[in-house]
């Protein structure tokens, strides 16, 4: 199958609205390039250009994720990082759905990371004690790290746990079906709950594109054999997302902004300060 006909494909069975479904289609038709080692037209030439014709097979082959890498690098050059991450999850709903029908073996886009700018000075008072995460957010930490250039899931999971003060198990164990998009909010039925700001309200959509059910942080990888059905993703096959792992990752990006250069925990991210949540109907 050609690329641009596997991306109809994909499109027409999207859950998607006409303005995103046109999104999708430029932000994938933009990854043809790299695939075959050539560099993706910017700014009013891109909505105008011609993709090359490309066998859907070339993301089997080796080279792939190599290729796509390149190309992610060479776009973070000229583009904003959330237009970055818009396009990588598109790229990543995508193969994710075309895995499913069995019309490539691999998933290429699994380990595709952008790449992490250079550390910015780390702003007044973060030398300040640990006593901080004990007490509350610091917020000029909690800023640092929102800025950061990361992968959509963990982005996603940072904005969430940040603007609903959610505890990780909280926010690791939620399902797509809790979720009411709109409201910003966990829906009734779900206990303890939650609304969020307009940061997580623009990443979950990315995030969620092509799953309707399972969890909503889901690992890199296939789940293994003997996952329970209710922490395994029915499109993808990924299994949810482990506190381990997730503090593990934020340790790890947030290890360039800590002067001591150990990495934060995500207790950074909590904002315990009072404010008024959205009155239930």
């Amino acid at each position: 199958m050609e690329y641009s006909a596997a991306i109809d494909r994909y499109l027409a069975v999207a859950d998607l609205g006409s303005a995103s479904r046109r999104v999708y289609r430029i932000s994938l038709h933009g990854w043809a390039w790299p695939l075959v080692d050539r560099r993706a037209p910017t700014g009013r030439e891109r909505r105008g250009a011609h993709p090359p014709v490309v066998p859907l097979a070339l993301l089997d082959g080796p080279k792939a994720p190599q290729l796509l890498q390149r190309g992610l690098a060479d776009r973070a050059t000229t583009t904003q990082p959330r237009t970055l991450a818009r396009e990588l999850a598109c790229l990543r709903a995508a193969t994710a759905w075309w895995l499913a029908q069995g019309w490539i073996t691999t998933d290429p886009a699994t380990g595709l990371t952008p790449p992490t700018p250079c550390p910015k000075p780390a702003p007044a008072g973060f030398g300040a004690s640990a006593d901080l995460r004990a007490t509350g957010v610091d917020t000029d930490r909690a800023r640092a790290v929102l800025a950061l250039l990361a992968p959509l899931r963990e982005l996603t999971l940072w904005h969430l746990l940040h603007e609903s003060r959610a505890s990780v198990e909280q926010a690791l164990a939620l399902d797509i079906g809790h979720l009411d998009l709109p409201g910003r909010r966990t829906k009734e039925y779900v206990p303890g709950a939650l609304s969020w700001g307009p940061g997580a309200a623009h990443l979950l959509p990315m995030l969620l594109a092509g799953r309707t059910t399972g969890p909503v942080f889901v690992t890199d990888r296939r789940a293994p054999a003997g996952t329970p059905v209710a922490d395994r993703c029915p499109v993808t096959g990924r299994g949810r997302l482990s506190y381990r792992r997730a503090a593990e990752l934020f340790t790890a990006a947030t290890r360039p902004l800590d002067p001591a250069g150990h990495g934060w925990t995500l207790l950074v991210l909590r904002d315990r300060a009072p404010r008024n949540r959205r009155a239930r109907p």
